[in-house]
């Protein structure tokens, strides 16, 4: 089903703009672009790998996969120099996994099922370095931009998360089984580092293609709030659409 719904979301990324170009024309702009909005989607890998996640992984039969989940959000991008943006990023992914305890099942035999949630919102603030011209000036009043145009780069912002676990679990005190809804909450600083490319469609839609990877820890409240911290770091590979004016 995940991999249906990310073939959809970049399917949707590459069909729209490719319409808009088909009627915009190649064409040129009379001025540099200077501000881009876009919407954003595609799919976050997180690396799920403090405390909390391996030992929801030693109990109940999850797998790091199972934390996968598609991302969607947007994008508000200034041109403040001839290969530099600042950019404004707001998105949010969010994987439901059912699950049973690995080694116990309940008086009758039956398994010991939950369903666990993990969702992540994250806004950022960085910077984008362009490794080639985004387009060249024609004579006075005419602005090609360039077809393809690589860039880097990183920035910082902040990450908040939701974990909910709910159904049945074990009372090892009494060897029970009860229903509950086990959640902790909170958020986290993140950084990130990235590489990509636009890809202009027409005179003011561009499609972007961007790999980045985030480091975030975040603090562990209510029921699991014996841990520590929360691993909140991992891969994002998004891609989306932008008008450029």
């Amino acid at each position: 089903m995940r991999r249906i719904l990310l073939f959809a979301a970049l399917s949707a990324a590459l069909v729209l703009p490719a319409a808009a170009s088909a009627q915009g024309g190649s064409g040129f702009l009379f001025n540099r672009p200077r501000v881009s909005i876009g919407l954003r989607t595609g799919y976050v890998l997180p690396r799920i790998s403090s405390p909390l996640f391996d030992d929801a992984r030693q109990w109940y039969n999850l797998n790091q996969f199972d934390f996968d989940s598609p991302y969607i959000g947007g994008e508000i991008a200034a041109r403040v120099g001839e290969r530099w943006d600042v950019a404004l990023d707001v998105g949010g992914s969010e994987s439901r996994s059912l699950s049973h305890y690995r080694d116990f099942v309940d008086q009758d035999g039956f398994e010991i099922e939950q369903e666990t949630r993990f969702r992540t919102v994250v806004a950022t603030l960085g910077g984008r370095y362009y490794i080639a011209d985004r387009g060249r000036r024609i004579g006075r009043f005419a602005w090609v931009p360039a077809r393809l145009t690589p860039f880097v780069g990183a920035g910082a912002g902040v990450t908040w998360y939701q974990l909910q676990q709910s159904g049945d679990f074990i009372d090892f005190e009494t060897y029970d089984v009860v229903g509950d809804v086990l959640q902790t909450d909170g958020e986290g600083f993140t950084a990130y580092a990235g590489l990509g490319a636009d890809l202009s469609l027409g005179k003011q839609f561009v499609l972007s293609a961007e790999g980045r990877y985030s480091m975030a820890n975040g603090d562990v409240r209510g029921q699991y709030a014996s841990y520590d911290e929360i691993d909140l770091s991992g891969l994002q590979l998004i891609a989306g659409v932008s008008l450029r004016w």
